[in-house]
C-alpha cells in the first residue's frame, strides 16, 4: 500500500513504522511532520505523546531534526502543556529564533509573564537576534506585569533593528504604555503608525477606557469611523466601561443600537458589557429585561447582574437571582459571583444565608479562592458575629494584607478595640504589609481607647511607609489627635497637609468643638469658606455642636439660619437636635420648646432627649416631666433618658421619684452600661468600669481617690 494513498488521521504507528524501514528517510520525515501536524490542528495529546517516544526509539534519526521538534513543541503549546513544551526545548542544544519566539508566546498568553521576559534576555545573551514576531510577545508579557522599564528598552532594541513601525509591534506597544498609565507614550506611538487597522484602534480606545477618560475614549471611537474604520464587538467592549464609568446614559443607549444594527448585541461579551453598563448608569429595569433576554450567559453574565442587583442596592433580588443561577447553570458559579452574593449578605446582614453559602463554598472548593475568604470574614465581621470572624480568621491559609484588613475594620465596627492592636501587631509580625486602609482602622481604634501613645507610633509608622500623603490618614490622624486631647497636634496635621477635602475641615472643626474651643471654631470656618470649600451638611452639625458646648447661641443661631437661607441645605434631626442642645445648655428652655414646636417634622426621642439634659442642669422638673412623658409614648431607645429622668428628681431630692424611674426602666428591659474610662500610662491602656474593683491597684487607686475627694470639697 502506497504511503502517499493512505489517510493521515488513519496512519497508525505501526503502519509509519513499517514504511519508515523500507522508504528513504526524507519521506519518512515528511509522513511524521504530517502526522504530527494533524495532531496539532486536532489537539490530540494523547497521539501525539505516542509519536514522541516512537520517535526516540529510531535512534534519534529524526528527533533531533529542527521540523519534528517545531512540531512536538508546538503540539504541546496548543494542548497547553507548556511545561513539557519547556522540558523539550531545555533538551535543544541551540534553539533558533523560531522556537523562542514559540515558548516566550507560550508564557506570554499563558504566564508566568517573567518567563517570557527571562526567555528574551537569554535569546539576547545567546546572540539570536529577535525578529518581528518576538516583540508582540515580549512586550504582552511586558503588559501583564506592568514592567513599563523593560518595555521602554525592548521598544528602543526595535527601532534599533528598524522594526519600530511594525503594525504588531506598535500595537503591542500602545497596549503596553497604555496598561501602565503612560498614556501621552501610547498616544505618540499611535499617531506615529503610517497604518492602523481595528486591533491598533481598539488598543488606543481601550487604553483610555481603562484609564476611565471618557472625551478622549469617545472621540477615538469617532475619529476611527471617520477614517473608514468599522468598530468591531472588541472595541464596544472597550468603550462601554467608561459610558459607565462616566453615567452617559444617552452615549450608552446609542451603542446598544450600534450593537443591534451589527447584530453585536448577540455576543455573551457585549451583552454582560450592556447590562453591565445600563446598571452603572441608575437603569436597573433595562438591565434586568436585557439579561433575561440573552440566549447564552457565561459566569461572567451572571456576576454582572448579581453585582448590578447589589451596586443598586436591590440585595433581595440580587440573592434571588443566585439561587435561579443555582437551579439554572451551577457550572458556571465563580469565586467572584459568590464573592458578590456574600456582600449581598452582608449589607442585608444575613447570616443564615451566608452561612450556606460559606457551606456552599467548602463543598465545592471555592474556600481556597483568597477572595472568597477575605468577603466571607466581611460578611461574618458586619453581622457582628465577631467570635465566628476571628475563628474563621485564624482558620484562613494563605492571608493577606485584604484579610487583615477585614477582621480589623470588623473588630472595629463592632467595639473591639483592644483586639484591633492585637491583630494589627499580629499581622506585622507575620511580615504582611499594612497598607493605608489598614491605617484608617488602626488610627481610630487609638482614639476610642484614648492610648496617645499607640496613636503617635501608628503616625510615625505612616510617615514612614509614606501614608500621610493620603488625605483619609491624615483625617484620621486629626480625629485621634483630636480625641485623644492632642488638639495642637492635630492642628499641625491640618496645617501640613498637601490636599484637603471637607472631611479634614469637618474633623478639624469637631475637633476645635469637643475641646470647647467655639472661637476656633468659627475662625476655622471663615477660613473654610475663604479657600473656596463650601460646606456640607456634616459640616454644619460639627459647627452647631461646637457652638453648643462653647455657650455660643448667637452664633448658633446665625449659622443655622446662613445652612437654610444661604446654601439651602435642608437640615436634618441631627441639625435640630443640636439646636435643642445649644438652646437647653444656654437655659433658652421655652425658646427651645417653641423651636421644636417649629420643626417640619416630628421630633424623635434624641430631640426631646436633648431638651430633658436641659432640664435636669437647670431642675425644671415640671417641664421636665412633660418631657418625659413624651419620650415614653415614643418608646424610650436605651437606659439614658431613665438616668436623666432620675437624676432630675434626685437633684431636687425627690428620692421616691428617682427610685420609681430606675425600677420602671427596670421593668422595662432597659439597663444601664456601666460608665468606662480609659487611660494610658507607660503605653499601657487602663480600663475601668463603674463599680469594678478587678484592677490589681484598685485598692491603692480608691485609696487617693478618697484623699483627692476630701481636697476637692475643702
Amino acid at each position: 500500500m502506497s504511503i502517499t494513498k493512505l489517510s493521515l488521521t488513519k496512519l497508525s504507528l505501526k503502519s509509519l513504522k513499517r514504511v519508515t524501514a523500507i522508504r528513504a528517510p526524507e519521506l519518512a520525515l515528511t509522513e511524521y511532520t504530517r502526522l504530527l501536524e494533524t495532531c496539532i490542528q486536532s489537539k490530540s495529546l494523547a497521539k501525539g505523546k505516542k509519536i514522541h517516544p516512537h520517535l526516540l526509539e529510531n535512534n534519534n534519526t529524526y528527533i533531533n531534526n529542527p521540523f519534528v521538534l517545531e512540531k512536538l513543541a508546538r503540539l504541546y503549546v496548543s494542548c497547553n502543556e507548556i511545561e513539557l513544551a519547556r522540558y523539550l526545548f531545555d533538551t535543544i542544544p541551540e534553539p533558533n529564533v523560531i522556537f523562542y519566539n514559540l515558548m516566550i508566546r507560550a508564557y506570554a498568553w499563558n504566564g508566568p509573564f517573567e518567563r517570557a521576559l527571562d526567555l528574551y534576555y537569554e535569546m539576547l545573551q545567546s546572540g539570536i537576534l529577535p525578529n518581528k514576531f518576538t516583540f508582540p510577545f515580549v512586550l504582552k508579557a511586558c503588559s501583564g506585569l506592568q514592567a513599563i522599564e523593560d518595555g521602554r528598552e525592548i521598544h528602543v532594541y526595535a527601532e534599533r533593528l528598524g522594526l519600530n513601525l511594525d503594525i504588531y509591534i506598535c500595537t503591542a506597544l500602545i497596549d503596553l504604555y497604555a496598561k501602565c498609565g503612560d498614556l501621552d507614550q501610547a498616544k505618540w506611538v499611535f499617531d506615529g503608525m503610517s497604518q492602523r487597522d481595528v486591533v491598533a484602534w481598539n488598543a488606543m480606545i481601550a487604553g483610555f477606557s481603562l484609564h476611565g477618560s471618557y472625551d478622549n475614549t469617545i472621540h477615538l471611537f469617532i475619529e476611527m469611523q471617520k477614517e473608514g474604520i468599522n468598530p468591531n464587538s472588541s472595541t464596544i467592549v472597550a468603550v462601554l466601561p467608561t459610558v459607565a464609568g462616566a453615567s452617559e446614559l444617552k452615549q450608552g443607549e446609542a451603542l446598544h443600537g450600534y450593537c443591534v444594527s451589527r447584530s453585536f448585541d448577540n455576543d455573551v461579551v457585549v451583552g454582560t458589557g450592556l447590562l453591565d453598563m445600563y446598571a452603572k448608569c441608575g437603569c436597573i429595569t433595562h438591565a434586568s429585561r436585557f439579561f433575561n433576554l440573552m440566549d447564552v450567559k457565561n459566569g461572567v453574565t451572571w456576576s454582572a447582574m448579581i453585582g448590578a442587583y447589589v451596586t443598586c442596592e436591590f440585595m433581595r433580588e440580587a440573592l434571588q437571582l443566585y439561587d435561579r443561577m443555582v437551579i439554572e447553570d451551577a457550572r458556571n458559579l465563580t469565586p467572584a459571583t459568590l464573592g458578590t452574593v456574600l456582600r449581598a449578605c452582608a449589607k442585608l446582614t444575613d447570616l443564615n444565608k451566608g452561612r450556606r453559602i460559606h457551606c456552599f463554598t467548602i463543598k465545592t472548593g471555592f474556600l481556597l479562592d483568597i477572595m472568597v475568604g477575605n468577603t466571607l470574614l466581611s460578611m461574618y465581621a458586619k453581622c457582628g458575629i465577631i467570635d465566628d470572624a476571628v475563628r474563621f480568621f485564624d482558620e484562613m491559609n494563605p492571608k493577606d494584607t485584604i484579610t487583615y484588613n477585614a477582621i480589623i475594620s470588623g473588630c472595629l465596627q463592632n467595639g473591639y478595640a483592644q483586639e484591633v492592636l492585637h491583630i494589627f501587631h499580629k499581622m506585622q509580625l507575620s511580615g504582611i504589609e499594612p497598607d493605608s486602609a489598614t491605617m484608617v482602622s488602626v488610627l481610630p481604634t487609638c482614639s476610642h481607647l484614648a492610648s496617645p501613645k499607640h496613636g503617635a507610633c501608628g503616625h510615625g509608622f505612616s510617615i514612614t511607609r509614606g501614608f500621610v500623603a493620603d488625605t483619609s490618614i491624615c483625617n484620621a490622624l486629626i480625629d485621634m489627635y483630636s480625641k485623644c486631647g492632642k488638639i495642637d497636634i492635630a492642628r499641625k496635621v491640618f496645617d501640613g497637609m498637601d490636599r484637603r477635602d471637607i472631611v479634614s475641615w469637618n474633623s478639624m472643626i469637631d475637633g476645635y468643638g469637643i475641646h470647647g474651643l467655639g472661637k476656633e471654631v468659627l475662625l476655622l470656618f471663615n477660613k473654610m469658606k475663604g479657600v473656596g470649600l463650601e460646606p456640607d451638611a456634616v459640616t454644619f452639625i460639627c459647627l452647631l455642636s461646637s457652638c453648643s458646648h462653647s455657650g455660643l447661641v448667637t452664633e448658633g443661631k446665625q449659622l443655622f439660619n446662613y445652612m437654610i437661607q444661604g446654601l439651602n441645605i435642608v437640615p436634618k434631626m441631627d441639625h435640630y437636635i443640636c439646636m435643642v442642645d445649644l438652646l437647653g445648655r444656654s437655659g433658652l428652655l421655652g425658646e427651645a420648646c417653641r423651636f421644636i414646636d417649629e420643626m417640619p417634622f416630628e421630633p424623635d426621642v434624641h430631640v426631646w432627649g436633648a431638651l430633658l439634659a436641659a432640664c435636669r442642669i437647670y431642675k425644671n422638673v415640671e417641664l421636665g416631666e412633660e418631657v418625659s412623658k413624651k419620650i415614653q409614648m415614643l418608646g424610650p431607645e436605651g437606659a439614658g433618658n431613665f438616668v436623666l429622668l432620675s437624676n432630675m428628681y434626685s437633684t431636687v431630692s425627690r428620692w421616691d421619684d428617682a427610685a420609681n424611674v430606675r425600677i420602671m426602666q427596670r421593668d422595662q428591659g432597659f439597663k444601664k452600661s456601666a460608665g468606662c474610662s480609659w487611660v494610658e500610662i507607660n503605653g499601657i491602656t487602663h480600663a475601668f468600669f463603674g463599680g469594678d474593683r478587678s484592677h490589681p491597684q484598685s485598692e491603692q487607686i480608691n485609696k487617693i481617690l478618697d484623699e483627692l475627694l476630701v481636697e476637692m470639697t475643702m
